[in-house]
Order: structure tokens, then C-alpha cells, then sequence
């Protein structure tokens, strides 16, 4: 039985009750529990002392997460995995989890229930879009990264099998940055692909749209042939061309669900075009929207990263995330987008058209997406 996506908001909150907390509440809570040396992780409360102010006494809403300012990256990167734990879970297993290093070296972060909130969202989502269910192939990013080890609790969660692949993102974006090619790389990711799709028949597949043209270039028959259902991409964009061409040339009979994130933000969902509603710019046909109050999307003027874009304009992404193993304020997304509305599925402020944000300071760490 499938949900009616006129009712998907309501299941969300159904099922992980936190959603319906208020964002202000949330936010309220989630400053005691950071800054609380009882439950808070080493990293957030040895640095209550010098922020100028109290969170826990000054910050009574989201707005005024302002007071933090932008968070410098470079303070994650520097953090050890032990001192980002917050204490209240020590009693709990924890998982490390590694970014891809688009735009430097990597940075790590902890999960001790992100991961959990992830799969049952994103499993409603399936759901409600009938392709919850059955094999996983996994073309994903293995080893420390967050992606694999979703899909895994994903498929765990309705006793699916998970056939992954071995893949590190971090070598195609070393030769890319050495200035070689990722060709050989890529092929062997897609053999490895190949041959699980002939032998496995699994009824989903997990990838980056990067992938799935690499993939689509080389399969000898359609996608659905192989018993799949739906193809669910995130991380890397593709264009609206692109895009175009996959769903007419190969994905015929298949459902396409794309998300829009990264390890530390989490994943905003797609949200397809609403007929009859003003045609979404970029040619892209649908939005992305990340569910608050575990983590909300800005999208900023990139000179005055305060002030937040009308809606239908372009600017700098700026993600505030707000968990209770992941607390990161106002930080300064890769990507530039287009502020969308609301939507009847997820009824908070999304983003479109995502591409990557190009730098003008001289100096600026170049972001290389490669296939991830």
C-alpha cells in the first residue's frame, strides 16, 4: 500500500516525530543540548566561553542562529572524531563519516542517529512512490562515506540485499586535480556495475547522475530489462539536457529520484513540477527541499551572505545544520541555486537549477565534483 503524496507531510511527521516540532522549539533544544557539558560534544562547549554570547540564554529562535556567523570548515577539518561526539551519547555506537573532499581535504563527522532520521524519511519517499522494496545495486561512494552506508540501512530496513560496488571518490578527484583524466577510473566502476545488474537483478539502484550517463553510455538494453524500478541519484548534477536525454534514451518505464546535499547538510528531496504552476527555471522540472528542523536551506546573495534572495532568484546555497550529533550554523555551500516556494509534498522553501558556485576571490579552493 502506498501513501498519497497529498498526505506525504503528514506521514513524514508519523513517522519521525521530531518533523513536526516547531523550528524555533527545535532550534531552542538543540543550543541546550550542545552547549550543556553533560551532552554536549567537547568542540561545541569549549567554545561557548568565547562566542561573545550565551546560546543557551540568547538564542531563543532559528533567526538567531545569525549570531554565530558563517562557520569556517576549516574548524571541522581540524576537529578530531572523538571531540565532535557529543557526550550525552556515549553510552551509544557511533559511526565516522567522511566527506569527499570536493573542495579540499576531508572532513569528519559522527553519527549516532542522523543516519536513522535519513532512512525513514527517505524510505517514505520510496513509498509514497511505490518502488519502496526488494535489491539494492549500490554505485556508490564506499568505505568512510555517508552514501554507502545509507543505502545499506535503507535496504536493512525492509530486509533488502545491498550488491555495492568498491568506490573512492577521493582518487578521481586527485587525478583530476593532478590534471588527468577520470576515464579509467569510471569504466571501472561501471564494469563492476555491469556485471551486478546481469546477475542480481536488483529493483533499485543508487548512484550520481555523473554515473548514471557513464552507465547509460555502455548498458546493452534498456534499464527496466533488468528488473529495475527506480534510479535514485544524489550528490553530482547533471544538466537540464542531460537530464532530458537520460529520461527519454534510457529510463523509459523507470522512476528517476533525485536528491539535492552532501554528508553534512543531509538530503533534500525532489519535489516534481507542479502541473499547472509557473514552469520552474532551468529547464529542470523539479525542486529540492530539505526537511526542517533537522537542517533548512537559505539561498543568500553571495556579496551579503545575510541577506536572503526573493523567491525565483539566484544565489549562494547556505545550510545551517541542526542534529543532535551534527550542529553546524550558517555555512557556505559549493553550490549556487535558484530560491524556489513551497510545495504541496514539502511545504517549506526549496532550491532548483543547482550548479556549482564560482568563486571570484582570488585564491579560493576550486570545487572538483569528479563522479561524486
Amino acid at each position: 500500500m502506498t501513501t498519497a503524496f497529498g498526505t506525504l507531510h503528514d506521514t513524514l511527521r508519523e513517522r519521525v516525530p521530531e518533523l513536526a516540532v516547531d523550528l524555533d522549539a527545535w532550534t531552542r533544544r538543540m543550543m541546550r543540548w550542545h552547549f550543556d557539558p553533560a551532552t554536549g560534544s567537547p568542540f561545541w562547549v569549549a567554545r561557548r566561553a568565547g562566542l561573545g554570547f550565551d546560546p543557551v540564554e540568547d538564542v531563543s529562535g532559528f533567526a538567531a542562529l545569525d549570531l554565530f556567523g558563517l562557520f569556517d570548515k576549516a574548524e571541522l577539518r581540524a576537529a578530531s572524531a572523538r571531540d565532535l561526539r557529543p557526550r550525552g551519547y556515549a553510552d551509544r555506537p557511533f559511526r565516522v563519516f567522511e566527506t569527499g573532499g570536493t573542495t579540499g581535504t576531508p572532513c569528519r563527522i559522527v553519527n549516532v542517529t542522523r543516519l536513522a532520521y535519513d532512512v525513514e524519511v527517505y524510505r517514505t519517499v520510496l513509498e509514497a512512490r511505490g518502488v519502496a522494496g526488494g535489491d539494492v545495486l549500490a554505485m556508490t561512494p564506499s568505505g568512510p562515506h555517508a552514501y554507502g552506508h545509507f543505502v545499506e540501512g535503507l535496504a536493512d530496513s525492509w530486509r533488502g540485499a545491498v550488491h555495492a560496488i568498491d568506490f573512492d571518490p577521493r582518487w578521481v578527484k586527485a587525478a583530476l586535480r593532478a590534471g588527468g583524466e577520470a576515464d579509467a577510473y569510471t569504466a571501472h566502476l561501471v564494469d563492476q556495475t555491469l556485471a551486478l545488474l546481469a546477475a542480481e537483478r536488483p529493483s533499485l539502484l543508487f548512484t550520481t547522475s555523473r554515473l548514471l550517463l557513464e552507465l547509460a553510455m555502455r548498458l546493452p538494453r534498456p534499464l527496466h530489462t533488468y528488473g529495475i524500478r527506480a534510479v535514485c541519484t544524489g550528490g553530482t548534477s547533471c544538466t537540464a539536457a542531460e537530464a532530458e536525454f537520460l529520461r527519454e534514451e534510457h529510463l523509459v518505464g523507470v522512476q528517476w529520484i533525485d536528491t539535492y546535499g552532501n554528508t553534512l547538510v543531509g538530503h533534500a528531496l525532489q519535489a516534481d513540477a507542479v502541473p499547472g504552476a509557473p514552469e520552474l527555471p532551468g529547464g529542470t522540472g523539479h525542486s529540492y527541499h530539505l526537511p526542517p528542523p533537522f537542517a533548512v536551506l537559505k539561498v543568500v546573495d553571495p556579496v551579503d551572505p545575510w541577506r536572503e534572495v526573493a523567491v525565483g532568484e539566484r544565489g549562494r546555497v547556505r545550510a545551517t545544520t541542526l542534529l543532535e550529533d551534527l550542529f553546524l550554523p550558517n555555512l557556505l555551500e559549493r553550490d549556487s541555486a535558484i530560491r524556489t516556494g513551497p510545495h504541496p509534498w514539502f511545504p517549506w522553501d526549496g532550491v532548483a537549477a543547482v550548479r556549482p558556485f564560482q568563486e571570484d576571490t582570488a585564491g579560493a579552493q576550486e570545487a572538483v565534483e569528479g563522479v561524486y
